[in-house]
């Protein structure tokens, strides 16, 4: 979604690299992208389900195994 009118922001934690995703919000929804390609594609999330993402995140439902 190439919109100028869109504010993308990344975390304030993400490091130099540049592995990181950007959001941006509209009315009721949220959208992410990947920060190293800006064209490419925007998945967007629902109140609900946003919400219901960042539960996991914080849940630790995503992180990955250590091996």
């Amino acid at each position: 979604m190439q919109d100028a009118t869109l504010t993308w922001r990344k975390s304030t934690r993400s490091g130099a690299a540049g592995h990181c995703v950007e959001v941006a919000t509209v009315p009721s929804t949220v959208l992410m992208r990947d920060s190293k390609d800006v064209a490419g594609p925007v998945l967007a999330f629902g109140d609900t389900d946003w919400a219901g993402f960042i539960d996991g995140v914080r849940d630790g439902e995503f992180d990955r195994p250590r091996t």
